[in-house]
């Protein structure tokens, strides 16, 4: 498993944490919201993570326990299994070949 510097998830999350403050204080600027929407998509890439809230979560728990714990967190979260497209059930396969 890659993982980041700490000092580049630390720059990125105090990156985060100042736009996200700067957009609370300003919510209709749209120039804040982009650039906070973007460190937030940083963040995301950076950790991994789908959402900006879950990736600063994740960051911060980076930052604060040793990597060793860290990655045995990691391992300890389930994994989805990537599956293919599959067809019907087999069930409905046979009635639906028998109909033509």
């Amino acid at each position: 498993m890659l993982l980041p510097a700490k000092a580049e998830v630390a720059r990125q999350l105090r990156r985060y944490r100042a736009w996200e403050r700067a957009m609370l204080a300003a919510p209709a600027d749209h120039t804040v919201r982009a650039t906070f929407e973007d460190a937030g998509y940083t963040l995301c890439v950076l950790m991994g993570k789908r959402c900006a809230r879950e990736a600063a979560d994740a960051a911060e728990r980076y930052l604060r326990i040793p990597l060793a714990a860290y990655l045995r967190e990691q391992d300890e979260r389930p994994h989805l299994t990537a599956t293919g497209r599959r067809g019907p059930p087999r069930s409905r396969r046979w009635r639906f070949l028998a109909g033509r």
